[in-house]
């Protein structure tokens, strides 16, 4: 797995609390941040650990080319979002930038980070394990050996997903969870916080509780 280098730095779109840990962990990786962005008016002109917010996707449109030869990754947690404006992005001419890795976290052999990804502090990603674009690993979740994730997933604080695990795009893996091996969390699925997957999960369900059950979203 190939970790961000330097190079010409990256461009990040996001401004709230979720850029806050990624311009940190770009920062020590050695990955210049050479620009912020965010949609919401009213962050424009602030400032971010002294990057200030220049502006939204209009800004990055009325640049022209002159900003596509930087990476960009999206600093926004919810995968609706980060996933709609990763698109946009590409659709325009940006590339993603490879996978930013915190100093901390570990990386086995065999593991793969897909582009815009980024895996946070204490994580642990097992061998042979798959992570698709735009994905987040947060602080301190174990993925075990030969697990596949999909693209726009976020993998919660302290989540467990144990060996062989397949994780469909856009689900959100609550914080501390506990995915019993070989399962399958179907694409935009929602395990809540704390819960236990002892069974395969479908295609835009909401499970809760230990043991994992069903609940209608509303």
């Amino acid at each position: 797995m190939k970790e961000a280098s330097a190079g010409d730095g990256i461009l990040v779109f996001g401004a709230s609390g979720h850029a806050k840990v990624v311009i940190d962990i770009a920062e020590r990786a050695g990955v210049p941040v050479l620009g912020l962005y965010d949609d919401d008016a009213a962050l424009h002109g602030k400032q971010v650990y002294g990057y200030t917010v220049k502006g939204g996707k209009e800004t990055l449109l009325s640049s022209g080319d002159r900003l596509k030869a930087h990476r960009t990754v999206v600093a926004i947690g919810s995968n609706a979002a980060r996933s709609k404006i990763a698109a946009w992005l590409v659709a325009n001419g940006y590339t993603l930038c490879e996978a930013l890795v915190h100093p901390s976290a570990q990386l086995a052999r065999g593991a793969i980070i897909g582009k815009g990804s980024v895996v946070m502090a204490a994580a642990v990603i097992n061998s042979d394990t798959r992570v698709g674009q735009n994905v987040i690993v947060n602080t301190g979740a174990i993925i075990d050996h030969d697990c596949v994730i999909g693209d726009g997933v976020h993998v919660a604080p302290g989540v467990t997903l144990c060996g062989g695990v397949s994780v469909g795009g856009h689900a959100m893996i609550g914080a501390g969870a506990v995915i019993h091996p070989n399962l399958r969390i179907g694409e935009n699925a929602i395990v809540g916080a704390g819960a236990t997957a002892l069974k395969d999960i479908e295609d835009g369900m909401t499970v809760v509780g230990s043991p994992a059950r069903p609940i209608d979203r509303k």
